[in-house]
């Protein structure tokens, strides 16, 4: 079988989280006693037209450094000024460039909601995130068994964290709706050669069904593109590389932001 790069990435973390050795009941102690979170679905529902999660993001797989020396906190501060919704903060290291403390930053100059944004594999995962201040986590169906899914979603509900979970077809689609899953992302990128289908997401609309708040990843480039996933049903967008490399990443988002949603 051949071996992807998706593969690799998921092995390495959960290699990291088999040598985790901490205790998961005091994590969830410490988490429960963190600060209230922000409610990321909730920011997306409430806003006026299609809601824009920004992206903070240094570096991917498939297109090397985008914005390798950035600061996170300036940049969070560009997208709220531009209007932005919610914030996406990668946390990956090895791949992305990220790092927890570029989520506490980011969220910490400005008043949006934050997901951590990484490939979440064990409940520590979960803790995590809630221990360094996101408001969502991110739960890839495509990276996770069922099980895997039906737990860490109950758990990140437990600490009050929001759950976004990525899909890429039908058949992912059901194991989201089997565990309840309320926020939907559909990733126009494929995970495994990392390559973009723009039309993904169009064609995944209809079968979302009603009271799931629908998210479109990547592939977004602009206005256009954005205008047809509102047009097609979608509640937000989430848009990495194309706000982070604008001239003035707070008119890209005011761009898209100022589109109407169709919902």
């Amino acid at each position: 079988m051949t071996t992807t790069y998706l593969d690799k990435i998921l092995d390495d973390h959960r290699a990291a989280a088999k040598a985790d050795t901490r205790s998961l009941d005091e994590l969830i102690t410490r988490a429960a006693s963190s600060p209230p979170t922000r409610g990321f679905r909730l920011a997306v529902t409430e806003a006026s037209g299609l809601a824009v999660i920004s992206e903070v993001k240094r570096r991917s797989p498939s297109k090397g450094d985008l914005a390798a020396d950035l600061d996170p906190a300036a940049v969070a501060a560009e997208y709220a000024t531009g209007g932005a919704t919610c914030l996406s903060v990668l946390t990956d290291a090895d791949y992305f460039g990220g790092s927890a403390d570029d989520l506490r930053a980011a969220r910490a100059a400005v008043e949006l909601p934050a997901l951590r944004k990484d490939f979440t594999v064990s409940a520590h995962d979960v803790v995590d995130a809630r221990l360094m201040g996101a408001d969502a986590v991110l739960l890839i169906v495509a990276a996770l068994d069922d099980q895997e899914l039906a737990d860490f979603a109950a758990l990140a509900r437990e600490l009050t964290l929001d759950v976004l979970v990525e899909i890429h077809d039908e058949v992912e689609l059901e194991r989201a709706l089997a565990f309840d899953a309320d926020l939907i992302g559909v990733n126009q990128r494929d995970l495994v050669t990392f390559e973009v289908d723009t039309e993904r997401a169009i064609r995944m609309a209809p079968k979302l069904p009603d009271g799931v708040v629908r998210v479109a990843e990547s592939g977004v480039q602009g206005p256009i593109d954005a205008t047809l996933l509102a047009q097609a049903g979608y509640h937000a967008v989430l848009v990495g590389e194309s706000l982070v490399k604008a001239g003035s990443r707070a008119d890209a988002v005011a761009a898209l932001r100022e589109i109407p949603r169709h919902n």
